[in-house]
């Protein structure tokens, strides 16, 4: 029987299992929403309340001493930093930045904690995607409330490409034909009647080479007889 059995063990152990849900707790509030599978999705949610309950009391609280012990409290929520891992994370994949608890907390006990001052509960939302095309794993967005209007992702800008710079000469064969298009229509007018005049010495060549012909050919037939 399941007596007293509350929580769900996501398939790790314990110190393996806090420190996920440290670093998902740290990307929802930082983020304000999550994409991740159903189950740890509905292990978050509890986890992620508790800190915002503390960032309530410590809002709420009259001596400065009650709002830095909540504060401690909820800094054991987050992940610190990433001190051990790359901070660039490769080629298009930028991990978070080594302060990503610090500015997490930071954020709720601002932001996120004013504007659940007078909610008493039920910080979060959590709609259900389907299943995942690759293991057939139920997916789930998990959000805080009040979130809708913000973006899911902000675009990086990307530097505008130069003009001209392709390859295989690409280039080039605008830039000829931007200048034809300037106005240089002239020259390729004499080029095709310089073209007309020497190839007109040609054909003269051609018929009095045909006038010559018959004339020695006659001449041979006289010749024979």
């Amino acid at each position: 029987m399941r007596h007293r059995v509350a929580h769900r063990k996501l398939g790790r152990k314990t110190e393996h299992r806090l420190a996920l849900l440290r670093n998902l707790c740290t990307s929802l509030i930082t983020h304000e929403r999550l994409i991740t599978t159903l189950p740890k999705a509905k292990e978050l949610r509890p986890f992620a309340e508790r800190a915002i309950t503390l960032g309530k009391r410590a809002l709420s609280a009259e001596a400065p001493e009650t709002a830095l012990h909540n504060r401690r409290l909820a800094a054991a929520y987050f992940f610190s930093g990433n001190t051990n891992r790359v901070p660039d994370g490769g080629y298009k994949r930028p991990h978070a930045p080594r302060t990503a608890g610090v500015s997490a907390l930071d954020k709720l006990f601002g932001e996120v904690a004013e504007r659940f001052s007078e909610r008493p509960g039920g910080y979060t939302r959590i709609l259900k995607l389907g299943a995942r095309r690759g293991d057939g794993a139920e997916m789930a967005l998990i959000e805080l409330l009040g979130s809708e209007s913000k973006e899911v992702h902000q675009e990086e800008k990307k530097e505008e490409k130069k003009k001209g710079r392709r390859f295989f000469g690409r280039g080039k064969k605008t830039e000829t034909s931007s200048a034809k298009s300037g106005g240089e229509e002239k020259p390729a007018k004499k080029a095709s009647t310089a073209s007309n005049k020497s190839s007109a010495p040609s054909a003269k060549k051609k018929e009095a080479g045909d006038a010559e012909k018959p004339k020695s050919r006659r001449g041979k037939k006289e010749a024979g007889e």
